[in-house]
Formats: C-alpha cells, sequence, structure tokens
C-alpha cells in the first residue's frame, strides 16, 4: 500500500512550491547607490561631498549607525548636524541617504514614559512599544482649522489664575533672570491638571541631568506622570539633539490633539535651544546677525509655536497649549530672543529677581505680566474679582516706592499700603501646592474686601488657610465655582460673610471687622 503523505509534508511541499514559483519569476536589476564621503567632521556637524539629490532635512547614515540630518545644501557639499556620537568618524569615510526625514514615535504608550528627542527611552520601565511614526517638522494648523480659545487651563497658582489667565490652546510665555523659579511655575502647572483630562509634555533642553531627575521624581511623587510625556537632552548632548528636540517634543503632544484631547507642553528653555542653534549655524558657515544669532532664529521659533492651537469640533476640537521659557540677562526683556519670543505668543509671565529675594513667591511681577488671550476664558468669579484686584496692586505698587523716602503719609494712602502688603501676602504660594478655583476665589475675594485688613501680617498664613476650610460649610457655591457658573450678588455675600466668620477670632480689633464686614 502507498503510504498517504502527513500534513507537515503537505506544508513542506506548498512552501518549496512556493519558493520555486518566486526564483522562477526574479528578475535581478542593478539600481544606483550614490555614496558621499565626509569632507570635514567635529563640533557636532559634518560636511559631506558627492552626496546628489538629498532633500533638506533628510536624514544621512554615517559609518557605525550614526545619524546627521542636512541642513545646509549647497552645490559643492552639504552641511549636516550630527544627531549622534560622532567621535568615531573622520575625512574620507562613506554617507549614504536614507530617503526619509527625521521622525518620532507618538502614542499612548509615550505617556509616563522618559524619552530623548529621538525616541530612544531614558528611563528604567523597559523598551518603547509603539505602533507609528511621524515627522518632527509638520506644518501647522491651519487658520481655517482653528478655533477659539473658550477654556481655561487653571495653573492653581492665584497670581496668574486671576491675573494673568491662560487659555486651553494659548502660548504663554514665562521669562526671568536665572534661578527665580520659571520651572516651578511650570511644574506646578503640570501637577495641576491631574483629573482635569489634560496630557502633558515636558521637554527639558540643554538642562543638567541632575535638575531634570529632581523634576521626574517631583512628578512622579504627585502622580502627575500618570498623564506626563518627558522628552530630555542634556547639555553635553549632540547640539543637533537639543535643537530637535522641542519640534520632536511638539509632534508626540499633537498626535493627542489631533485625537481631540487638551494637551500641555512645556520648553524649558528655549534660550538653550536658540544658542544650540545658533552654534551649529555659525558652524557651518552661516551668516550671523545681531547678537551672532542667524537671521532665521524668528523663523525657528515662530514655526514651533504657531503648532500651539486649539482645533474647530469637526476636527476632534483638541487644543495644544504652550508654556516656553526663556531667560533672561540681568532683567534685560529688550534682548532678541526675549523680544522674539514676546512678539510670537500670546502673553507674557514676568517673574522679578527683586520680588524673588524679598521672599516673594512665585516672583511674578503683575505690571510686567499680561494674558492676551486667556482673560476671554476665565470663570466668571475670577472677573468678578480680578479687576479690582489689579487695580489695588498697582496702586499699592506705585506708592509703595514713594514711600519709602520717610513722608509723611495720609490716611487713604497709609490704608491702600496696608491693602497692598495683604494682597502681595496672599499671592504668595510655596511650591507643589496648587490650589482649586473654589478655594483661591474666597481668598481673593476676602483680600479684595478688606477682611485680611484688621488681620496682623504674621498671622495672614493662619487666617488664609482658615478662609480656604471655610468652603467645607458653603459646598454648593464652590462646585458653581468649579463648574465655571456666574455667581450671584447672593453667592458673593455669603462667601464674604463665611471669610469674616472664620477669621473673626485673629483681627486686631473686632470693631474695625464688623464695619468691614
Amino acid at each position: 500500500m502507498t503510504e498517504k503523505p502527513s500534513q507537515s509534508d503537505q506544508w513542506l511541499d506548498d512552501i518549496f512550491s512556493t519558493l520555486e514559483q518566486s526564483l522562477d519569476n526574479f528578475s535581478p536589476r542593478l539600481e544606483p547607490r550614490i555614496v558621499g564621503r565626509i569632507s570635514y567632521v567635529g563640533k557636532g556637524i559634518a560636511r559631506v561631498r558627492g552626496l546628489a539629490g538629498v532633500q533638506g532635512e533628510e536624514l544621512l547614515s554615517f559609518p557605525g549607525g550614526a545619524l546627521g540630518l542636512a541642513f545646509n545644501n549647497n552645490f559643492r557639499e552639504i552641511g549636516v548636524v550630527m544627531l549622534d556620537d560622532y567621535d568615531h568618524l573622520g575625512a574620507g569615510d562613506e554617507v549614504h541617504r536614507t530617503g526619509r526625514v527625521l521622525d518620532v514615535p507618538v502614542g499612548e504608550e509615550l505617556i509616563g514614559r522618559v524619552v530623548d528627542p529621538s525616541g530612544r527611552v531614558r528611563d528604567n520601565k523597559g523598551p518603547l512599544r509603539f505602533r507609528e511614526r511621524r515627522a518632527v517638522e509638520r506644518p501647522a494648523p491651519e487658520i481655517m482649522d482653528r478655533a477659539p480659545v473658550t477654556v481655561p487651563l487653571m495653573t492653581g497658582l492665584k497670581a496668574i489664575d486671576a491675573l494673568i489667565p491662560i487659555g486651553r490652546g494659548q502660548r504663554e510665555l514665562i521669562l526671568g533672570d536665572r534661578q527665580t523659579g520659571k520651572t516651578a511655575i511650570a511644574v506646578d502647572t503640570i501637577i495641576n491638571q491631574k483629573g482635569k483630562g489634560v496630557l502633558c509634555v515636558y521637554c527639558a533642553i540643554g538642562q543638567r541631568a541632575s535638575s531634570v531627575a529632581r523634576v521626574i521624581a517631583d512628578l512622579e511623587q504627585r502622580g502627575a506622570m500618570d498623564y506626563t510625556t518627558v522628552v530630555t537632552v542634556e547639555g553635553d548632548d549632540a547640539p543637533g539633539l537639543r535643537f530637535i528636540a522641542p519640534y520632536a517634543a511638539t509632534t508626540m503632544a499633537e498626535y493627542f490633539m489631533e485625537q481631540g484631547e487638551d494637551v500641555l507642553v512645556v520648553y524649558d528653555d528655549l534660550t538653550h535651544h536658540a544658542r544650540s542653534y545658533r552654534e551649529i549655524s555659525l558652524l557651518l558657515r552661516r551668516p550671523p546677525g545681531r547678537e551672532a544669532f542667524p537671521g532665521d532664529i524668528f523663523y525657528i521659533h515662530s514655526r514651533l509655536l504657531e503648532r500651539s492651537t486649539h482645533l474647530r469640533d469637526e476636527l476632534g476640537g483638541g487644543s495644544l497649549t504652550a508654556l516656553p521659557i526663556i531667560e533672561t540677562e540681568a532683567q534685560n526683556i529688550s534682548a532678541y530672543i526675549p523680544t522674539n519670543l514676546i512678539s510670537i505668543t500670546d502673553g507674557q509671565i514676568y517673574l522679578s529677581p527683586g520680588l524673588f529675594r524679598k521672599g516673594v513667591l512665585p516672583p511674578i511681577d503683575i505690571g510686567m505680566s499680561v494674558s492676551r488671550v486667556g482673560g476671554k476664558t476665565q470663570f466668571p468669579a475670577y472677573r468678578a474679582v480680578a479687576g479690582d484686584l489689579r487695580l489695588t496692586y498697582s496702586q499699592f505698587e506705585e506708592l509703595e516706592a514713594f514711600s519709602r523716602f520717610g513722608t509723611r503719609l495720609d490716611e487713604d494712602t497709609r490704608k491702600t499700603l496696608e491693602r497692598g502688603k495683604r494682597i502681595r501676602s496672599v499671592l504668595k504660594q510655596p511650591q507643589y501646592a496648587p490650589l482649586p478655583a473654589a478655594e483661591q476665589i474666597i481668598v481673593l475675594l476676602a483680600v479684595n474686601e478688606g477682611i485680611f485688613d484688621s488681620v496682623p501680617e504674621d498671622k495672614l498664613m493662619e487666617a488664609e488657610g482658615l478662609i480656604r476650610g471655610g468652603l467645607q460649610h458653603i459646598r454648593k457655591i464652590a462646585d458653581k465655582i468649579e463648574a465655571g457658573e456666574k455667581l450671584t450678588d447672593e453667592d458673593l455675600a455669603t462667601l464674604k460673610q463665611t471669610a469674616a466668620d472664620a477669621v473673626a477670632n485673629l483681627v486686631e480689633n473686632p470693631e474695625d471687622q464688623a464695619e468691614t464686614g
């Protein structure tokens, strides 16, 4: 009898038959492969000759797997920005085209991870598994695809939410001298997004490794890494990586925006980014301009920040809010990079070294800070108290300078100074302690209505805590504030009376407090 072939034998016959058929149909053909050679390499850049047809910002492959970004396309040679270690490269080494532009992984898998601008992991949570990559350089949404900014982005900081509000889809610049708390404001804003449906991307550009590690530890400790992606490039990394870092972070954030999510991206900071671009530009022989920056330095930041917007509902209704940070020198906000970014963004938060030295934290200079969009998104409860508060505080700052001369002050001036001191004290806030909107409103209303006026200065923090605690008895009004509903005159009167009752035992003169209430 003939033995019947097994199923495995049948599979093998099918496989070999398919292979033979493929070999019969295969016709090899020659394809030209253009090879260039390095003419110079050093200090983060390389020059390549003999590589025709290279496109702008195309990735080039170097020996050892190193990659570079085609930056200058001249008829004689190509200026390349190195993105990897280049110490092993030398003149004469071969260079090949890859036919693709620089891209990064995007998707849900990046949430809670620490990566570099090329998508390589920099944490101890295992390899990154992703399903999609997108180009680092992408065009900004068109004007007709954008919608007005209508929803506030709450930072949890009284001085910002009340006086310099930020909306989802806005670009708000944070600037100030070195070590004045710029990163602290951004980190507090990220922490305050917990439970608010906002995803965050923190992009650290050229920061010390210890500083970035501290920020990541703070975010993890407060549960903020559950909705945050950290993109980091350190000071000793290649200048090319520092240059592409903010664009890579924006691409990762744009993925979520296009899925209908609200996203916050922090660039910390663009001063290092501008210096990296100046470094590689001058090495590639681009002509220097003001402060030795090349003339297109404005364009590299504008094309980055223009990608932040609020999309129309037909496109998902997602938003991308940008908080770029830059560093000033000796309070000079009229330098080249600060003025560029002030003109690109929708407002700025200026941190004053003078206030920092006085212990006013966060040291926000209310007079030099502005939000050109966020005021339209503010909760109605803020608008009920913020206008008078800003006017009173501005009058106080003007009078404070004159009062230092020791001149005799009339009673009205003295009261304005006392009220201003209390406003300044109330606007102080420790780091990592963002406040809900309802707690901010009752405290700001109390100081605006003079309830703090009779409280001794050394007991102001205690009084603020008691007033915030008083909200437990009027939860319905607190819920209305958090929901963005308009408060009635009766609600405001209830808030005022609750604040007055909370500090009744701390006032210096109960009769004065009764008159104020």
